[in-house]
């Protein structure tokens, strides 16, 4: 694999691409704050070149993102649409039903279910389990609910993650999201059905928005990526054929430094490509 292209800011590649998808935490913000720089960069973005959708592995419902990024700073101005990994999982919660299901997460999650024909049950009369991260991600690990897991894993139930990211990096504090139980639940032996970044469903939404933003279709090969996770963001560009930019600077997931050498032996070890790396989102 070829070393990615150190870039300083997105405008010296911005010719090259008509569209982004970019993900939100990590390379716009940190939970607290807007990162310096990213609200010009996805402004002039979308002035000089096309449509920006904002794409996260959020386990909730879209329409939730945008009154989030306001609070953060971004402006409205700085993308067309959100698509999110709760986007892409309401299918396959509705592809379950009638079943009952187990619901492990915290509430701040429950618009995921809004409209949606669900009933919850206990674990050992569930049909599937439903999992949008922790049940309180501020003092819980994933090595608690090992024993709840080793419990569905027996009984072979499906499970559904709605956020496949393992961490995020909460002002700089690293937070478990639902990927890591799903970690877990796969070595445990069982299913795991995923809708977020890197699996297909998320990329087949997030494709269309990009669409419906530029009023035509746009080719992947004219579409940039934009992210900080190797496992998530770039390995889902791969996976696509979507050129990728790693954002490899602080607040984000990216572990090892941010230097050429060390980029380069992070997506060697993680088996990614990126074809840019940049320590930030910036247009200069």
């Amino acid at each position: 694999m070829a070393p990615p292209l150190f870039i300083a800011g997105l405008s010296a590649i911005a010719d090259r691409y008509d569209a982004l998808l970019c993900d939100a935490w990590g390379v716009i913000h940190d939970g607290v704050r807007v990162f310096p720089g990213v609200a010009e960069a996805l402004i002039e973005f979308r002035r000089a070149r096309g449509p920006v959708v904002v794409l996260t592995n959020a386990p909730r419902p879209r329409a939730i993102i945008p009154g989030q990024l306001d609070r953060l700073g971004l402006p409205r101005a700085a993308y067309d649409g959100v698509v999110t990994s709760g986007d892409a999982t309401r299918a396959a919660i509705a592809a379950m039903a009638p079943a009952p299901a187990f619901k492990l997460g915290p509430e701040k999650d429950d618009g995921l279910y809004d409209g949606l024909d669900i009933a919850f049950a206990p674990l050992d009369r569930a049909g599937f389990i439903i999992c949008t991260g922790l049940f309180d991600d501020q003092r819980d690990t994933p090595e608690d609910y090992r024993a709840l897991l080793a419990e569905g894993a027996a009984r072979g139930l499906p499970m559904i993650c709605a956020n496949p990211d393992i961490v995020v990096n909460w002002g700089g504090r690293m937070i478990w999201c639902a990927g890591a139980l799903a970690e877990i639940y796969e070595r445990l032996g069982a299913r795991v059905i995923y809708g977020g970044k890197p699996h297909a469903p998320i990329y087949d939404v997030a494709m269309a928005e990009l669409a419906r933003a530029a009023g035509r279709e746009i080719a992947k090969d004219r579409t940039l990526v934009i992210g900080d996770g190797l496992k998530t963001d770039i390995a889902g560009a791969n996976a696509q054929g979507i050129d990728a930019l790693l954002i490899a600077g602080e607040g984000g997931v990216h572990e090892g430094g941010a230097g050429a050498d060390a980029i380069a032996a992070a997506l060697k070890k993680a088996g990614v490509a990126a074809a840019y790396a940049a320590t930030g989102l910036r247009w200069r």
